[in-house]
């Protein structure tokens, strides 16, 4: 038996020591680190303005107030991702609209969004799987012509680019998060990232209970919620941002084994890459091929944890969590190909203790569970 966790944050002296710089201060919140936070991710993403929040999550819920996204709208996204993508357009009493994914790359088949545009539609909201930026050309080209807004949700691609454009740039506004297993973290958190001026003012008010910095610390101009991001928080993040490409690399480094590993492989699939984008890797994910329709997903799942290495799937189709069945009406059988997909996906451990050998050894056992 081992112990191979699936996830682990990168966390070292540094982050440790600014942490306890700002615990050394008064200014635990709304102080000077959050400033620094959000110009860092700023100029990291090539963008005017960063807008520090709670979570990835707030982030997407005030764009959603931020664009005029409201009851009755429609907004397009995929159904392969995490739960938040979808729900942040619920928040505002607006309907998701599920696009079907491309069975390759794994994200929003940017080819199928038109169809699914109406009279109500108001913006898309395109998630970069796994750290891969979506189809922004192709995106960008239809939200364009049918006047909508495009929403990066970048939640798993800091470090990402797509022809050679930041993620989180490359639309109207960018999201991420900095959940402990993200690229870099704050413990809980996430930023927003927009060259607009109007969509920043607003989501800093509304993260501040709907303050605007004109009045005082009991005036509040518009509904607004508790959405801040702590300077204890930031510190980390600042910290982490610090590091950040030699975090990319170690991430890359990882992958690279796992696919030497598993190269030639015919049971497992792994993500194709796009050739004009450069992944940044949030987790490392296989699918188990379809030839192999016999191979029970779950069984595997059980014999690699039997083992002591951390797994899971990723993800479960967000139009067929129970909520949405009920609210909205999905059901099996509406986007085939995310079903697919999910049905037959393993993340493998992934983080920076990883060596080699642990790697191979990984692998090995995945092979003769196969």
């Amino acid at each position: 038996m081992v112990d191979i966790p699936l996830a682990r944050p990168d966390i070292t002296e540094t982050e440790i020591e600014a942490v306890t710089a700002v615990l050394r201060t008064p200014n635990l919140a709304l102080g000077p680190k959050l400033g620094e936070f959000e110009a860092g991710m700023a100029s990291y993403c090539g963008t005017r303005f960063g807008v520090a929040v709670s979570s990835g999550t707030a982030g997407l819920h005030l764009l959603m107030l931020a664009m005029g996204v409201g009851e009755g709208d429609e907004v397009i996204t995929t159904p392969f991702s995490f739960v938040a993508s979808a729900n942040c357009a619920m928040y505002v009493g607006a309907k998701p609209v599920f696009v079907d994914i491309d069975p390759e790359t794994w994200n929003i088949d940017a080819g199928r969004i038109e169809a699914a545009i109406t009279e109500r539609t108001k913006a898309i909201i395109a998630v970069d799987v796994f750290g891969q930026p979506a189809d922004y050309g192709a995106i960008l080209d239809v939200a364009r012509r049918r006047g909508l807004r495009v929403i990066e949700d970048s939640c798993e691609a800091l470090g990402a680019r797509y022809r050679g454009q930041p993620s989180g740039s490359i639309g109207d506004a960018g999201v991420f998060g900095f959940y402990p297993n993200k690229q870099i973290t704050t413990g809980e958190g996430g930023m927003l990232v927009t060259d607009d001026v109007e969509v920043a003012n607003l989501c800093r008010s509304m993260r501040n209970q709907g303050r605007d910095g004109l009045g005082g610390w009991l005036d509040h101009p518009r509904l607004g919620f508790n959405y801040r991001l702590s300077d204890i928080n930031c510190a980390l993040g600042v910290a982490q941002l610090s590091r950040i490409e030699t975090i990319l690399a170690t991430r890359s480094r990882v992958a690279s084994w796992y696919l030497d590993a598993l190269e030639g492989d015919d049971r497992i699939v792994t993500q194709r890459i796009a050739p004009d984008v450069a992944m940044s890797w949030f987790v490392f994910v296989v699918r188990l091929a379809d030839r192999y329709s016999e191979v029970d997903r779950d069984r595997v799942l059980r014999g690699l944890r039997d083992r002591g290495i951390g797994c899971s799937n990723y993800f479960v189709p967000i139009h067929l969590q129970e909520y949405m069945v009920e609210r909205l009406g999905y059901g099996e059988g509406a986007f085939p190909v995310c079903e697919r997909t999910a049905n037959r996906t393993i993340a493998l451990p992934f983080q920076k203790d990883l060596t080699r050998e642990t790697v191979v050894e990984v692998c090995s056992a995945l092979r003769s569970i196969l």
